[in-house]
């Protein structure tokens, strides 16, 4: 994934394209570029932080049009010369960014090779900044152009395969910027004298909240003063207006050392607004509207397909317990990336969900579009309004857990587990299995989940104690059992990511079958131990952990007095409804990886070789 911006305005391009990347580096941090628009087009490049472009560029460059782009490498090593933009021509012509991945570049780069064109890059992206100028210009050394910016970009297209979001500048189209979208994000900003293009709304917030989605196969030309988009014959096509009405100061740390922290404090509101409007304790209903489905829909279904990746996909993994054990209904969980090469079956009584945080991960929307090929009604769970994957599934659910700009997911994941509560409790009751008495209990117990979370961050310090203790282990490992076992896999999802540790989650059954053998003296292992039907199974565990001198860092129940006689350290969470505890242990397993990460010196929120959301293949 990488982050693109552009700019054309009356005003200096070069300090809001620096801004608005700035705001969009989570999305990619090995590199960073910048190319304006003026007398010429000047690109600057650097490898690393925004700050390392921001050193090398001189006062004076001017030009009010203009285009920017952060990088997560994905074709080529993360150096200057694989940054983006990519330009061609001598002197430039052409100057391009890219999020995406042509996949056709190999054979598109040979052809151009041979009719002339030289390559500085190992990108992909260089072909498309070669191609647009092989068909605007007579030659790849000629001034003389045949044809005009927009109509080079629609030929150019039609040659590419694979995905992209495009902004592209020519030298001899004064004032104009040019985009294009198939398969990654891609939103413009509407101001006054002024427009904008990105991958993220985000990155414009500060001066407009007036945005258009642009759609697959679509392009669109800037002005100042202008916006202007074509469909995929180039027709020019009228586009809904949409007003973003969360602020940006909600993307600003707020006095927190880092966003990973600030965010995980925000899954006490993150849950609660998820939750309102939705539930009511009174009447002992769930009010899914979005859903579009019937009670008798629901009862004619025979099995649910929850698709999603990463940190979503344990979410899912939770989800499948809660349609079977609360809904009766057979569920099954894919990876996005395998379902979409499995040759899945499908039949006339599928539900499929998909999860996706951004609503713009590439192998989550590759697999709604398999599984809508079957028919099947497919409801999205994403964070992001106007994300691809809202105009794609047939029905969308949104977290509300606001802007999330840590990589680590944490409030996000959160309020997917809460959407999946609501929707399994749904089925549950439409299905008979569960009466209105017993939802109305649930969803009492729903509502103190918040409060719950608070009361396990208002204890942060012992779980910064004991993370500062096993900062340096070579691994660690989770266990988990029934609902416990997607968190296990979640806890050392994120101790891996951002605090580069060695860490694995096993359900805690599978430890004798494998896993044990990698238990050594002194390895932190920690058990999910909360109260519940499997728990003395989970004591066992801790036993077999003993008997080989590893060390058990217990999450237990405040009101557990036997644990403390088989573990060595004990995190405990409020006393709760079993089936809502995975909501409250992993609020325990976030702050151990957060503190783990800070105490060992490491990158929180941007950390090494990840981005926020996987947008290519």
């Amino acid at each position: 994934m990488c982050g693109i911006v552009g700019y054309a305005g009356e005003n200096s391009a070069l300090s809001v394209i620096l801004e608005s990347l700035k705001t969009l580096e989570y999305r990619g941090y090995d590199s960073a570029g910048i190319s304006v628009l003026g007398s010429g087009i000047e690109t600057y490049k650097s490898v690393g932080r925004i700050a390392n472009l921001e050193a090398i560029i001189p006062n004076e460059i001017s030009g009010n049009i203009g285009i920017g782009h952060t990088r997560w490498a994905s074709h080529g090593r993360p150096n200057t010369v694989n940054s983006h933009p990519h330009n061609s021509g001598s002197p430039c012509k052409i100057s391009v960014v890219h999020n995406g991945i042509i996949e056709n570049y190999m054979a598109l780069k040979d052809q151009l090779i041979a009719e002339g064109y030289e390559f500085k890059s190992e990108t992909d992206t260089e072909v498309i900044a070669h191609l647009l100028h092989k068909h605007i210009y007579e030659r790849p050394d000629g001034n003389v152009a045949k044809c005009d910016l927009l109509t080079g970009l629609r030929k150019t297209l039609k040659e590419l395969e694979g995905s992209y979001a495009l902004g592209v500048l020519c030298a001899d189209e004064q004032g104009k910027l040019a985009l294009a979208r198939k398969n990654s994000p891609l939103v413009i900003g509407l101001g006054k004298g002024e427009n904008f293009a990105a991958s993220d709304v985000t990155a414009f917030l500060n001066y407009t909240r007036d945005v258009i989605f642009v759609n697959n196969f679509e392009t669109a030309i800037l002005t100042p003063t202008s916006v202007e988009i074509f469909d995929g014959e180039g027709k020019v096509r009228e586009k809904k207006i949409e007003r973003i009405e969360w602020d940006f100061e909600a993307a600003e740390k707020a006095g927190y050392e880092h966003f990973m922290l600030k965010e995980i404090h925000e899954q006490v509101s993150a849950i609660h607004n998820t939750l309102a409007g939705k539930v009511s304790e009174l009447e002992g209903t769930i009010s899914l509207d979005e859903l579009n489905m019937s009670d008798e829909e629901i009862r004619k279904l025979s099995r649910v397909q929850i698709l999603a990746c990463g940190t979503s996909w344990h979410a899912g993994m939770l989800g499948k317990y809660l349609f079977e054990q609360l809904a009766g209904i057979h569920c099954d969980i894919d990876i996005c990336s395998e379902y979409r090469y499995r040759s899945p079956v499908m039949n006339n009584g599928t539900f499929a969900i998909a999860i996706t945080q951004s609503g713009e991960t590439a192998d989550t929307l590759a697999a709604v579009r398999e599984i809508m090929s079957y028919n099947c009604p497919t409801l999205a769970i994403t964070n992001v309004v106007g994300s691809t994957i809202t105009r794609e599934a047939n029905s969308v659910l949104y977290t509300r857990a606001g802007p999330e700009i840590g990589v680590a997911a944490t409030k996000t994941f959160s309020s997917q587990l809460t959407l999946l509560y609501l929707l399994a409790v749904k089925f549950a009751l439409a299905r008979g299995k569960l009466s209105p008495n017993h939802v109305k209990e649930f969803i009492m117990d729903l509502r103190k989940v918040p409060g719950q979370i608070q009361q396990i961050l208002d204890q942060k310090e012992t779980v910064k104690e004991y993370a500062e203790i096993f900062a340096q282990a070579k691994s660690y490992f989770f266990l988990g059992r029934n609902l416990n076992f997607p968190i296990a896999l979640e806890g050392a999802l994120k101790l891996k990511e951002i605090s580069y540790l060695h860490a694995e989650g096993f359900a805690a059954g599978e430890l004798k079958h494998g896993p044990i053998a990698l238990l050594e003296k002194d390895t932190p292992v920690v058990i999910i131990a909360t109260k519940g039907q499997t728990y003395e199974r989970v004591l066992s565990n801790i036993k077999e952990v003993k008997a080989r001198d590893a060390t058990v860092i217990a999450i237990a129940n405040s009101d557990d007095t036997e644990i403390g006689k088989y573990a060595d350290f004990i995190l405990t969470i409020p006393e709760s409804n079993e089936l809502l505890s995975p909501l409250l242990s992993v609020v325990v397993l976030q702050l151990l990886a957060y503190y783990t990460a800070l105490a060992r010196g490491c990158s929180i929120d941007k950390p090494r070789n990840l981005a926020k959301s996987v947008t290519v293949e």
